[in-house]
């Protein structure tokens, strides 16, 4: 067999997902689609009951606490609460003022501002324009020219005690004492002694460290560097390399090759395609219990309608509308007109009734004291609505005999 005919080999990954693909997603659909059909009803019954039930409760709620408790709040906060307050703090400011302003203002207005205006200002400005301002002048001329000239005495006496003698000692006395005296010994002692001696130690201290010391260091160092390469690989071959080679050709080959590599080819091989297979099949069946749950409850609506629903609708329809509107026609309305022309006739009655207990008063009351009959006004009594003996009434309206003005007279 040649080459080119030859059929790829399926990888291992490819064939435990087809094996794997097929029952996962069986299960989880069987699984899924009861979990599914039970969420949509909880999500329609969910719906209905929010639009049914929790939205005009909501408002009927909201609509209630406005107007039993914020409306009235707000009433009583604008009407009683604002006004009390704003007439309390009128009150209590005025108290604070004709307590604590109106007398302090008035004893300063009418008493301390007069008092001192005119009995301190004046007067001190009458006496600083009339008396001290003069005095203060000619006295500030007459010591102003003392002063000037005791100035002038007192500059020079000063110079003569504390300045001259100072600087005449300075001048003549320290200055050439200290300049041949210290100056020029110490500067010929710096230059001819000193320095020739510091010169030659500094050579000396030079040739013992280049000669002594130097070499005698290096050489320490170099037999501390050699004692502490050899202590350094006497403690690594003692107490580092068993371990390091222990650590790397034990232990990170038993637990890379006996642990990690297998958990990795278990997760990648199997782990991984299970899970992408379970979430893709949960996925899937989601979708398709979902097709399925909506045809079945879809299903189960149209059975409800058709055995259900369809007969009430029809039972409303023919029964139910046709005897309610009989009900109203024959029943209802022959009571309700019944009932307002037994009303109208009560009420009737009892003016009727009234008026005769009325007159009957008046009557009983004349036989008694006596004296010409009064009559009093009475209020006319309305005929009902005529309809000249038609068949025709209107509404409310009963038949009226028909008699002339001058047969009733």
């Amino acid at each position: 067999m040649s080459m080119e005919n030859a059929q790829p080999r399926p990888e291992p990954e490819g064939c435990l997902t087809a094996a794997v693909r097929i029952p996962v997603r069986i299960v989880v659909l069987v699984v899924v689609v009861p979990v599914r059909m039970v969420w949509d009803l909880l999500v329609v019954a969910a719906k209905a009951l929010d639009r049914v039930l929790l939205r005009p409760v909501a408002r009927a709620a909201a609509w209630l606490f406005r107007y039993t408790v914020t409306v009235p709040l707000g009433w009583i906060a604008e009407h009683v609460l604002v006004p009390v307050l704003r007439g309390l703090f009128m009150t209590v400011e005025w108290l604070a003022k004709a307590l604590f302003v109106w007398p302090w203002v008035g004893l300063w207005r009418y008493v301390v501002v007069p008092v001192w205006r005119f009995g301190v200002v004046v007067p001190a400005g009458w006496l600083f324009r009339v008396v001290l301002a003069p005095v203060g002048r000619a006295l500030g001329r007459f010591f102003g020219v003392v002063g000037r000239g005791l100035a002038v005495v007192g500059v020079w006496l000063a110079k003569a005690l504390f300045v001259w003698p100072w600087v005449g000692l300075w001048r003549y006395v320290v200055v050439p004492v200290c300049r041949y005296g210290i100056g020029v010994p110490a500067g010929w002692l710096y230059r001819a002694v000193l320095v020739p001696i510091g010169t030659g130690l500094g050579h000396l201290a030079r040739w013992i460290h280049r000669w002594v010391i130097a070499p005698t260091g290096r050489a320490l160092a170099l037999g501390l560097t050699g004692l502490g390469h050899a202590l350094t690989w006497a403690g690594k071959a003692l107490f580092v390399w068993p371990w390091v080679g222990a650590w790397r050709y034990v232990l990170v080959p038993v637990v890379r090759y006996g642990v990690v590599v297998p958990l990795r080819w278990l997760g990648r091989r199997v782990l991984v395609p299970l899970g992408r297979e379970l979430l893709d099949a949960l996925t899937v069946c989601w979708r398709i219990a979902g097709f399925v749950s909506r045809a079945v409850w879809r299903a189960l609506g149209r059975a409800a309608w058709n055995f259900v629903g369809r007969p009430a609708a029809w039972f409303y329809r023919s029964v139910c509308t046709p005897v309610g509107h009989w009900t109203r026609d024959r029943i209802w309305a022959p009571a309700r007109i019944a009932a307002v022309e037994a009303g109208r006739a009560a009420r009737d009655a009892l003016a009727t009734a009234r008026a005769t207990v009325r007159q009957a008063r008046r009557d009983a009351w004349h036989a008694l004291v006596g004296g010409p009959r009064v009559t009093e006004p009475v209020e006319p009594v309305v005929a009902p609505a005529r309809t000249l003996g038609s068949t025709t009434n209107a509404s409310g309206a009963a038949p009226a005999p028909e008699i002339s003005l001058r047969k009733q007279g």
